[in-house]
């Protein structure tokens, strides 16, 4: 029987570091969610289908595939249509493209049952927004993670630069809030903190310091 662990949380407050760090250390699975609504998002960039039109993207949708898999380093690499695109679905554009149709609940069917089908056949760690108050409300350990605004906005700043992307740090934390607006207020499975979930700050954590804490508090 696998162990699943759901973490949810707003953008860049550190799930996906947490969440990778947690499946190396335990030897699980790690599921990432975010990567499989950006190929979505991806998609419709490069077809040119509008984000906010519902009608238009459920059109669409049967000719989208989107796979996971992992190379021999332990590497994620996420598939389109059998075309490998992880280098390409880490851009702001396309993380907003994700944000406004992971709102329609066409999309979010299509890839939830993938997720759960995943995460039944081997022990994962799956981070998102809805993973434990939706995708999966079985999981034997809910946690959410948090940091302060003007933290995630500087880590976010950081990876942008790391790419090229010309951007400041008022357009980045103007950007992370419009996201989490949107994420707490759609009405299809909004971002909320579950009751039995632990609640991570990592305002002034390493991510070292992250999985740390995680291990030694629940393993």
């Amino acid at each position: 029987m696998s162990y699943k662990i759901a973490i949810d949380g707003p953008s860049s407050a550190g799930k996906s570091t947490l969440a990778k760090g947690l499946a190396k250390a335990l030897g699980y699975v790690y599921i990432d969610t975010g990567a499989m609504y950006r190929a979505i998002g991806y998609y419709l960039l490069k077809e040119g289908v509008d984000p906010h039109d519902e009608e238009a993207i459920k059109k669409v949708l049967d000719k989208i595939d989107v796979t996971l898999d992992y190379d021999s380093d332990g590497n994620l690499h996420v598939y389109l249509n059998k075309e490998d695109i992880s280098k390409f679905i880490r851009t702001e554009s396309v993380g907003d493209a994700a944000s406004v149709s992971s709102q329609f609940a066409d999309v979010r069917s299509k890839l939830v049952s993938l997720q759960r089908k995943l995460a039944d056949e081997k022990s994962c760690v799956m981070d998102g927004r809805d993973i434990a108050s939706n995708v999966l409300p079985d999981a034997n350990l809910k946690l959410f993670v948090t940091a302060s605004d003007e933290c995630r906005a500087k880590r976010r700043l950081a990876e942008e630069k790391e790419k090229g992307i010309d951007t400041t740090y008022e357009k980045v934390l103007e950007d992370l809030k419009a996201r989490d607006y949107r994420d707490t207020h759609r009405k299809l499975n909004p971002l909320i903190k579950v009751d039995e979930a632990h609640v991570i700050d990592t305002t002034d954590m390493s991510p070292d310091d992250m999985i740390d804490d995680v291990l030694k508090r629940f393993f």
